[in-house]
């Protein structure tokens, strides 16, 4: 049995209490970024779909990176374990592993093509979390954390991300959008 604050913070029980939990607050700093942004010359929609994507993508993002780093039972006594032959340990996998690697960067392959231009394409973010998913398993093998490092998590991880992505396309914005700097004229300047 985990003791003290990872009994609730280093459980998935814990950590899903604890999303559920600050939900409200969460979406009344989305609605009061959006707000702010709109009171400053920023579009509604715009300043809404910015607002949502960047507060979802730190809410969905940062409990199961979290739960990841999260240092097992024999954390800095055992060395790191790495496993780099892909689709080794995905065929031995639990469901709930498999499910709960795919989720782990879907908000951030979902919100970061809203709010990114440049990330508007399925490749790029897969490429982005399958660059993330491997820092945060070079994280796991460096701290010792008794945790195995995987390249099948990497593969799940960026796959989640690129499944993720076009949930969102239509919110996309392509390079043809006004960048929000953009629409207002400079302090001094005619609008021209």
């Amino acid at each position: 049995m985990i003791k003290g604050w990872q009994g609730w913070f280093g459980t998935f029980t814990g950590m899903v209490l604890l999303t559920m939990l600050t939900l409200p607050l969460v979406t009344l700093a989305i609605g009061a970024l959006a707000r702010h942004r709109t009171a400053t010359g920023v579009p509604r929609p715009w300043a809404f779909r910015s607002s949502l994507a960047e507060i979802g993508l730190v809410y969905g993002t940062v409990p199961p990176v979290w739960m990841i780093m999260l240092p097992g039972g024999h954390a800095g006594e055992v060395p790191g374990r790495v496993s780099l032959v892909p689709l080794r340990d995905l065929f031995s996998m639990p469901t709930g592993q498999i499910i709960g690697n795919l989720l782990v960067f879907a908000a951030l392959g979902s919100l970061a093509p809203i709010r990114f231009a440049a990330l508007a394409s399925v490749p790029r973010i897969l490429a982005l979390g399958a660059a993330c998913s491997a820092l945060l398993e070079t994280g796991q093998y460096v701290l010792r954390l008794d945790r195995v490092s995987s390249v099948d998590d990497v593969l799940l991880n960026a796959g989640g991300a690129g499944l993720a992505a076009p949930a969102s396309r239509r919110w996309w914005r392509d390079t043809s959008d006004t960048p929000p700097d953009r629409l207002r004229p400079a302090p001094g300047r005619a609008a021209g």
